[in-house]
């Protein structure tokens, strides 16, 4: 069988599974706008992150949010530099946890170089883990 060359393999991997577990539409904006190529690209990376997250919990990671358009960031208060706009953020849940466990693994996977150093956001309902490069922190739950 012949060797897919790397474009070919990227258009199909466009069009379906990144990971085991985690398929492209699962990353796509909101607002279903399309996703440019070099987001794309971050994507995928983030999508092997995340899979390393899913194996260690052994447990399905539900995508709240990932890429965002400009104009959709803009319309649900993100941040102007946010990573969800480069494809390097995701916000997720993962069920039998709560977001403050889900953080508190995360971290530990970071510091183990399991994953990606970057931003960690504790929120009520959800944790953010994005691939920034450079440790970011914070707590944005409310009380």
């Amino acid at each position: 069988m012949p060797v897919k060359n790397q474009q070919e393999h990227k258009t199909e991997n466009q069009m379906g599974d990144l990971t085991k577990n985690f398929n492209k539409s699962e990353f796509d904006c909101n607002d279903g706008s399309e996703m440019p190529e070099d987001v794309f690209d971050n994507v995928q990376i983030q999508a092997y992150n995340l899979q390393t997250i899913r194996d260690f919990f052994n447990a399905p990671v539900t995508i709240n949010s990932a890429y965002r358009s400009p104009s959709y960031n803009k319309s649900v208060g993100g941040a102007k530099n946010s990573q969800h706009l480069t494809g390097n953020a995701t916000d997720i849940t993962i069920k039998g946890y709560t977001p403050d466990q889900v953080a508190d693994i995360i971290e530990g996977l970071i510091r183990i170089d399991a994953i990606e150093e970057g931003g960690l956001g504790r929120y009520n309902t959800f944790t953010h883990y994005d691939r920034r490069g450079n440790k970011a922190r914070w707590d944005n739950r409310t009380k």
